[in-house]
């Protein structure tokens, strides 16, 4: 059921205040540092209302929602559905918004309701959100410094800054409101979420990631989480001038392994930055050869041309039509790929994409969720043992020695900054294991004043065992960059 049915069918007004659900809309959390968006800045008498900026929105979101406003908010909305249903067009953002003006403006003159310019202009937007947009979310989504929205229950979301959780003023109106929204989202994209399937992933139209719990698993209400994805397109010189996360030897060294087409690897936590790292991976790609995905959820943003994108998809209603990623993988072996890209390792695909990358399909890479090299390894063969083949162990890990060329550990550390701690070459095996050297590391020396940790990058001074292969596919590596590094300066540290 989508939103405007939702709203036609309950058109009571909410109650005001804090509900059952969770604390009020301006509590604080102990501990929690309260986020409350930029005023808005006053507009010129000229300007359009469509005009109104998206950091002037955000705001007026965080502003203390009064009874007669949300009564407003409810009748209007009402009245909009009873009235222009058939003619709400999403692509006219410009002309609903005329149609919420006019009718706003009926309601005031009917109620002899007196409101000023900018609450008659919040009132507005936050209608024209709910119709067409993520309601409150909507603020948040547009501010460029917030990574992550965390909404653990209607009356209560996080937001992620510069890598710290902290309390939004921002709040649902209802759980009904928070409903809606998710049902919009995972309409997108095809997918559910019920009593029967509580739990759904799903992403927006900019390829942010989503999950979504509620009741009866969420007993608080429902919960969502939204990875947000940066507008701009970061580059390798990004994170290696702009964010630190690389030095300029480690991105040379990963561009010319992934020209000389090495299978790799990148593993890491939560939140480390596995798919951005990815994407920029993956940008190093020759824009002739044919790429395909295989993801849970759409993320991945190639810059290629010849690409193709292939997305999971969950049971039906029945419970048929579910499609693995697994069978994504044998499938697009059939599609003569130059490459095989996996957003991320979860099951038996591992072995799938391990076979891949033994039979032709060099240069292929995915994701891991583990904390160091090792581990990498050790779950990369529980993964595969979760395929229901039988094998042996000494079989897999042969077959994981041959495949994985290259492990890139990337790390959140301390104070949310985000760094390639660890490039890894994978050796052989011998006695029986899986071996590696380490050719990169981050050095993590202390913590600065602001509560983040410094550091730098060095290299081991071990030389990689396949210099020769990267040679004999043209990638002149200078051997310099594989010399260990001192130590810089306390100023220099990063």
């Amino acid at each position: 059921m989508g939103l405007l049915d939702r709203v036609k069918q309950n058109q009571t007004v909410p109650p005001a205040g804090p509900t059952g659900n969770g604390p009020a809309a301006t509590a604080t959390l102990p501990g929690a540092t309260p986020y409350t968006p930029q005023a808005p800045v006053a507009q010129p008498a000229a300007a359009a209302p469509a005009a109104q900026s998206l950091s002037q929105r955000a705001g007026a979101v965080g502003a203390e929602l009064t009874p007669a406003f949300t009564a407003a908010k409810v009748q209007i909305h009402s009245k909009l559905i009873e009235k222009f249903a058939d003619e709400i067009d999403s692509s006219n953002k410009a002309g609903v918004r005329e149609k919420i003006l006019e009718l706003a403006e009926e309601y005031f003159r009917s109620t002899a309701m007196t409101m000023t310019k900018n609450d008659k202009e919040r009132l507005v937007d936050s209608v024209l959100d709910d119709v067409l947009g993520l309601g409150p979310l909507e603020a948040l989504l547009a501010d460029p410094s917030i990574t992550e929205i965390m909404a653990n229950h209607p009356k209560q979301i996080y937001v992620e800054k510069s890598g710290e959780p902290i309390l939004s003023s921002v709040t649902f109106e209802s759980e009904r409101q928070m409903r809606q929204v998710i049902d919009r989202i995972v309409s997108l994209v095809g997918r559910r979420v019920d009593e029967s399937t509580p739990i759904c992933d799903a992403r927006l139209k900019d390829g942010s990631r989503v999950n979504v719990v509620i009741p009866p698993i969420a007993l608080k209400g429902p919960a969502l989480t939204i990875r947000k994805f940066a507008k701009e397109k970061w580059g390798p010189a990004d994170i290696v001038n702009r964010f630190k996360s690389s030095s300029p030897e480690i991105m040379t060294f990963l561009r010319s392994c992934v020209r000389a087409r090495l299978n790799i690897l990148v593993s890491g936590g939560t939140g480390s930055g596995k798919t951005t790292l990815l994407n920029i991976l993956s940008s190093f790609i020759p824009e002739n050869e044919r790429l395909i995905t295989c993801e849970d959820a759409a993320e991945l943003q190639l810059q290629q041309p010849h690409w193709i994108q292939l997305e999971s998809r969950p049971p039906n209603v029945e419970g048929k039509g579910a499609v693995p990623i697994r069978e994504l993988v044998k499938s697009c072996l059939r599609m003569r790929p130059d490459r095989i890209i996996v957003g991320e390792c979860r099951g038996g695909e591992a072995l799938d994409m391990l076979q891949a990358m033994n039979t032709g399909h060099d240069g292929s890479m995915s994701t891991l969720h583990a904390n160091n090299p090792k581990e990498a390894l050790v779950r990369l063969e529980t993964l595969v043992l979760q395929a229901g083949q039988d094998l042996p162990s000494r079989a897999i890990r042969e077959t994981i020695g041959s495949a994985i060329h290259l492990i890139v550990q990337q790390s959140r550390l301390r104070g949310g900054i985000r760094r390639i701690v660890s490039v890894a070459e994978i050796t052989g095996i011998k006695d029986g294991e899986v071996q590696f050297q380490e050719l990169f590391t981050f050095k993590q020396v202390g913590v600065n004043a602001e509560g983040k940790a410094v550091g730098y990058h060095t290299a081991s001074g071990l030389l990689p065992m396949r210099m020769e292969h990267l040679r004999a596919e043209g990638e002149d590596v200078p051997e310099q960059i594989f010399a260990t590094a001192k130590q810089p300066s306390p100023d220099k540290l990063y």
